[in-house]
């Protein structure tokens, strides 16, 4: 008799249980669970980067604030803005072109820097819409100054216009409320006295702000400019937050006094609404952070331009209406890549995110120094 023996596997020493796998439907559907994780959590994570960059925006500007304030102590004035040059001379006087910015560089532990300028000498050469650096300080021109930059604003820290680089700026001194009163008196033209606390060769204190340091803002920040003169249709304007400003120059005289060609002698606040809010209809060059003007916003901390270092508050924060450039100044207004306003100066020294549903006349009025007007509530 045959006896079959059937061999029994015996198992392994370390073989542990035996987990079933997952199905490609399981993992599939893990996968979308870790998605609409990472979908939830990316927003929340870029609104606290935001929030961090917000912050140190305002930093920067308290820093500049303090500055300006610690210079209106020690010389009994904020910085002066010097006179523009001539159109068709061309030249600065001696001394001449240096911008507020490069004034405060002492103040704002950026010594090293200011040591090799020389105030005496002209920082620049030719007339106010084409303009070259002293080369002796030109490279010097180009060196960017953290405090002068929002880290939220994208554009280049570097640009350059006219064959030199330049560093740049978001965070512009007010000369005013860009207004005028129907009666002679307009205050968009910055080589006349305005109701800013910066005008050609100024000299304005803490003392002149009648209006109380509270309820006045001297500074505030802007969107820097990219690129060159851009031509762009009537009614397609750049991507909004324009990085180029409006040029308006065709309804101005190049003065001085700069004055509205429709209206030269008694022109209105509502004259000027009017005449910026057309924009769209007209088709014109915008300006860009490589012209040669330098009329791009903020394309240089060294330059004394509207463009590149004042500001004042015609527009409310963030309008929907682009920064206005008419010659060598404009109508303005703050402006940012944060949202739903932008970082301000109040003379005082509180920074404060003013917001972009603020009514014209109330950001108009907090940037009068001397105005009179009433100012209430929450702004």
């Amino acid at each position: 008799m045959t006896t079959t023996c059937f061999s029994r596997p015996w198992p392994r020493a370390n073989a542990g249980p035996a987990w079933p796998a997952f199905t490609l439907v399981e993992l599939l559907v893990v996968v979308a669970i870790i998605g609409t994780l990472v979908g939830l959590l990316l927003p929340a994570v870029q609104s606290a980067r935001e929030a961090a960059r917000r912050m140190s925006c305002m930093n920067n500007l308290k820093q500049f604030g303090l500055a300006m304030l610690n210079h209106e102590s020690g010389r009994g004035c904020f910085p002066r803005t010097d006179a523009r040059p001539n159109a068709t001379a061309g030249n600065w006087a001696a001394g001449g072109g240096w911008s507020l910015h490069a004034r405060l560089l002492p103040y704002l532990e950026e010594t090293s820097l200011a040591s090799r300028f020389d105030f005496k000498q002209a920082a620049f050469t030719g007339a106010f819409n084409n303009q070259s650096p002293n080369p002796a300080f030109a490279a010097l021109f180009a060196t960017p100054v953290p405090t002068f930059l929002c880290p939220s604003d994208p554009a280049p820290a570097v640009n350059r216009s006219n064959g030199f680089e330049y560093a740049g700026n978001n965070y512009m001194v007010s000369f005013g409320s860009g207004t005028a009163d129907g009666a002679g008196k307009f205050y968009w033209d910055f080589s006349r006295r305005t109701d800013g606390i910066v005008y050609e060769n100024s000299g304005v204190g803490c003392r002149q702000i009648t209006d109380g340091l509270s309820q006045t803002v001297i500074a505030s920040e802007s969107v820097r400019s990219v690129g060159g003169d851009t031509a762009f249709a009537a009614g397609a304007p750049p991507r909004f937050p324009y990085q180029y400003t409006f040029n308006g120059s065709a309804d101005f005289t190049a003065g001085p006094p700069l004055t509205l060609n429709a209206n030269p002698s008694t022109p209105t606040a509502d004259q000027i609404d009017a005449l910026v809010a057309s924009w769209r209809t007209k088709s014109v060059t915008w300006r860009g952070a490589s012209s040669t003007a330098m009329r791009g916003r903020g394309l240089a901390w060294a330059a004394t331009t509207a463009g590149n270092s004042l500001t004042n508050g015609f527009l409310t924060p963030n309008s929907t209406i682009p920064d206005y450039v008419v010659h060598w100044s404009g109508f303005f207004g703050p402006r940012s890549w944060h949202a739903a306003g932008a970082n301000v100066l109040f003379a005082d020294g509180r920074v404060q995110l003013l917001d972009d549903s603020i009514a014209a006349p109330v950001c108009r009025a907090l940037h009068s120094i001397d105005g009179g007007e009433v100012v209430s509530g929450r702004f």
